[in-house]
């Protein structure tokens, strides 16, 4: 009979499944196409599946939670779910040397762009490390942050005295120097803020603009990264990563680069160039119908004059900000790879 029991009790813990690993995701804004075509499907399929089953997923987006925008990573950290995504523009109240990580005007193409993340990389690591607790997973790109307006433009200049939404803090600082008014307003909020003159235009990528309808209430375009490509940083809260094995760190981070993040940079310059196709007719439209803004071509002088300000204002107000050795880590990374150096 002991016998019996014993056999029993092995081959009933051998049919027993391990309980899977339960991850808590919030996603970023759930009507753009970062969300839908990369988060949503790695999450929900992608890494469920390469782990067999052993982690779950349960995920929603900050919209959708109605979180603000800058809770969104000092919640992660203090454990209310387990990763996160989104801008990082939108954590620098908290953290004012992650600005480094998105410079305007310094990338014109997707493998530049990226270029710049990879070096800022293990900067990124240590501010999410000491600041939110967190462990950074991948850094995605929306499009260049591109500027629409509801006001006729044709040159950089005449956005001096313009009331312009900002993408990011570092974008708005360039946008004062060039003699335009910074204005707050959320991205949701910023189709109203056109349409009743709250804002002339407003900064955010191509693709975003046309997802939320933004042609409906603004009449030209003018492609210039000036909010650079504000990058998204997917993080997990550090207690949990670090209570996972080594076997599931590995299988997340190879999963997370190979089917999230290389794949969302890869389709980043066609997304640019189709994109603008859609908001102006000029060009096939692949993600439904054009439509007709007025496409308003940047200058090399322009472009040359904004870069100048940059460097010679911005940059340097940016590492009084941060402080302690910011600049110089800057200098030794990104700056390399861009050509750029901070006095």
């Amino acid at each position: 009979m002991k016998k019996t029991l014993s056999l029993l009790a092995a081959t009933t813990a051998l049919a027993t499944p391990i309980s899977a690993e339960t991850l808590s995701v919030v996603g970023s804004w759930s009507s753009l196409p970062l969300h839908n075509q990369y988060e949503a499907p790695f999450w929900s399929e992608t890494l469920p599946a390469a782990s067999d089953g052993k982690i779950e997923v349960e995920l929603t987006t900050h919209n959708q939670m109605s979180l603000g925008l800058g809770d969104i990573y000092p919640l992660l950290g203090q454990g209310v779910y387990d990763v996160a995504m989104t801008v990082a523009d939108y954590a620098v109240a908290d953290a004012p040397e992650l600005e480094g990580l998105d410079v305007p005007l310094l990338a014109l193409t997707a493998d530049e762009a990226r270029a710049m993340v990879d070096a800022a990389r293990p900067m990124v690591t240590d501010i999410y490390h000491d600041r939110f607790n967190s462990h950074v997973l991948a850094i995605a790109p929306y499009p260049p942050q591109v500027v629409f307006c509801n006001h006729e433009v044709e040159t950089l200049a005449d956005l001096e005295g313009l009331k312009v939404r900002a993408s990011g803090r570092m974008t708005a600082k360039l946008l004062e120097a060039l003699g335009a008014e910074g204005v707050n307003v959320s991205f949701a909020e910023v189709p109203g803020a056109l349409q009743n003159g709250v804002v002339d235009c407003a900064v955010t990528g191509a693709g975003s603009g046309y997802s939320a309808g933004w042609w409906e209430v603004s009449t030209h375009l003018m492609p210039i990264p000036l909010g650079g490509w504000d990058s998204v940083v997917t993080a997990m809260n550090l207690d949990k990563w670090n209570s996972l094995d080594a076997q599931t760190q590995e299988l997340i981070q190879s999963e997370i680069k190979a089917n999230f993040e290389d794949p969302a940079w890869d389709s980043a310059q066609d997304a640019l160039v189709n994109d603008i196709a859609c908001l102006t007719g000029n060009g096939e439209c692949p993600a439904g119908e054009a439509r007709s803004m007025t496409l308003v071509e940047v200058s090399d002088e322009d472009f040359a004059r904004a870069q100048e300000i940059l460097k010679s204002e911005v940059l340097p107000e940016w590492a009084e900000r941060a402080g302690g050795d910011w600049a110089q880590r800057w200098n030794d990374s990104v700056g390399q790879v861009v050509g750029v150096t901070i006095e």
